[in-house]
């Protein structure tokens, strides 16, 4: 097929980083411009310094930030890797050609009210409830990451209208506060250290439960409440979360249960066994366990917040958006030790 052509505004940081790693590996992607605005004119080695020797691309600067409009590289889907609030600050600042498609890694148009801008029309890229929408879409609001490991670990309960009460602890590694050095990334702050942030206030939870009452009956749409702590972790990538809610259904049923919801989506599944961080990190995968004890379940689940959580789910979105297998780009091992 024809190679598509990709733009990326904002690549020096992590999450841009990963996706020029994803892909210049890919067999149908060709880069047509990285933008940074303080790296302009550096070879991308330069800053990512693991792709030494992999690309000769540079930093593209304010040449790239209107494309399509006379620029020399009109790229076919442009990746805006920006802060919270800076992707609508990106489209009211420049003008963008309407037959560029977009994904965006904020969460400016995460939310239903606030999911358009101009012509533009956001569907929310988690491909295990919106996949058909995904197919067809011009625009993608890429999920948060701790909002996307909540979420696959509590939707098949949602849709079998199973949800009650949920309490939920989520803890991430440093590369979730972003590139920029701050008090509670620096390594002396963060090496044997956790901390809680943001309890019960999370920019996540809105994201969550929209999706969570997306799926379930009406009837129970308004009994649902998600108590969710979020923690630091010492550790440099990956989320493990676990969510804790009353349920007596059978641990069996809960396990087809959630066996048939994942069917078909090749980056989510069900271990019968004790799930780890390592099992994921590196990789787009998210994996689920299941604990009951007494009348409370407990859903485990984990995933790699810059690929699952950010990049390799955006990746997956460009898959889906242009009519490529969905695993393309994305088979990537594990570091398991």
């Amino acid at each position: 097929m024809k190679g598509i052509k990709v733009g990326i505004i904002g690549g020096a940081g992590y999450t841009g980083g990963e996706l020029i790693r994803l892909l210049i590996n890919h067999p149908h992607t060709e880069i047509a411009f990285v933008h940074s605005k303080s790296n302009a004119g550096r070879h991308l080695g330069e800053v990512h310094r693991d792709l030494a020797g992999d690309t000769d691309l540079k930093f593209s600067g304010s040449e790239a930030l209107n494309p399509g409009q006379g620029s020399d590289e009109v790229p076919d889907v442009l990746f805006l890797c920006v802060g919270h609030g800076d992707a609508k600050k990106f489209f009211a600042d420049h003008v963008i050609d309407e037959k560029i498609r977009v994904i965006d890694l904020s969460q400016d148009f995460r939310l239903l009210g606030t999911s358009g801008i101009g012509n533009r029309v956001f569907i929310y890229g988690l491909p295990e409830i919106n996949k058909h929408q995904i197919e067809q879409a011009r625009n993608i609001a890429n999920p948060g990451c701790f909002a996307t490991a909540v979420q696959l670990g509590l939707l098949p309960l949602a849709k079998a209208g199973l949800l009650t009460e949920v309490y939920t602890t989520g803890i991430t590694g440093s590369t979730g506060a972003g590139q920029g050095l701050s008090e509670t990334s620096h390594f002396s702050w963060r090496e044997n250290n956790i901390q809680a942030y943001k309890t019960l206030t999370h920019q996540h939870v809105k994201e969550i439960e929209q999706s969570l009452q997306q799926l379930s009956p009406a009837s129970q749409s308004t009994n649902q409440s998600l108590n969710f702590v979020p923690w630091r972790g010492g550790f440099t990538r990956g989320i493990f979360v676990s969510s804790t809610l009353q349920c007596e259904t059978p641990l069996q049923e809960l396990m087809a249960l959630y066996e048939e919801f994942y069917a078909g989506h090749p980056f989510t599944s069900l271990s019968k066994d004790a799930i780890f961080l390592k099992q994921v990190v590196n990789t787009n995968k998210c994996i689920l366990q299941l604990e009951r004890i007494g009348n409370k379940l407990v859903v485990h689940s984990a995933l790699d917040n810059l690929l699952k959580g950010a990049s390799g789910q955006a990746l997956q979105n460009m898959n889906l958006m242009f009519g490529i297998e969905e695993q393309t780009g994305l088979k990537l091992k594990a570091n398991a030790f």
